[in-house]
């Protein structure tokens, strides 16, 4: 894994090196304010090349070596769990270096799509924590809040457990909330910030989840009933 970090890193910065070496070129019969300008404005524009190529460097390779992440139970070294830490361990080198910068912006709801997720349409997401993308199914309008995290594995018993984290329309996902790997959100509800949704958990349509574990607090739609009778 290493060795693939120092390959992704190492590829990723040849456009910023290139675009580096041509801007001193170009400005060095300029005096040294001149140049130490040129060169601050090259280095600020390599480091977003750096992180689309990045980017790109990864998606390219998911679909050139075939990843996609299946469910299932398997061990720690069969292939597929070999197939899981490369994914994500792509993926992980991009979080640590640019996804920063792609958070409540299309950019991260495309380059999940593009790794594997399956995110409809005007969602919104602002976290980085989303592991295990092929598995990880967002519905329409949705919102990822700040820091949540989403996965589709757990390590139990001697085995990689990889299975589908659903979230449906209309859903939000607070601030630091925790989904794990089986569990499904129905339409329009509501998982609180930093709670903690136990896996396998089926949160019905319209209803408000919180605490650790998560649970059932109140059905969104009655009380919205309620507040329109009063």
């Amino acid at each position: 894994m290493y060795l693939l970090g120092a390959c992704l890193l190492g590829v990723a910065l040849v456009p910023s090196f290139i675009l580096l070496l041509n801007a001193w070129n170009l400005v060095s019969p300029l005096n040294i304010y001149f140049k130490a300008v040129a060169l601050s404005f090259s280095v600020g524009i390599g480091f977003f090349v750096f992180g689309v190529s990045l980017s790109l460097e990864t998606i390219i390779l998911r679909y050139l070596l075939n990843l996609k992440i299946r469910e299932g139970e398997y061990g720690y070294f069969s292939l597929e769990a070999v197939k899981w830490a490369f994914v994500n361990a792509m993926i992980l080198i991009v979080n640590l270096t640019f996804m920063d910068y792609m958070r409540l912006t299309p950019l991260l709801p495309f380059y999940y799509r593009l790794m594997g997720a399956k995110i409809g349409k005007r969602v919104q997401v602002n976290t980085k924590g989303i592991a295990d993308v092929s598995l990880i199914e967002i519905g329409d309008d949705s919102v990822i809040g700040g820091d949540a995290v989403l996965i589709g594995h757990i390590a139990e018993h001697g085995k990689l457990k990889l299975k589908k984290t659903i979230i449906g329309q209309k859903v939000t996902v607070g601030l630091g909330a925790v989904i794990m790997p089986g569990s499904t959100i129905g339409n329009g509800s509501l998982i609180a910030a930093r709670s903690v949704l136990s896996k396998n958990t089926i949160v019905p349509e319209k209803s408000l989840f919180a605490g650790t574990p998560a649970r059932f607090i109140k059905n969104l739609e009655a009380d919205k009933i309620e507040s329109k009778t009063i």
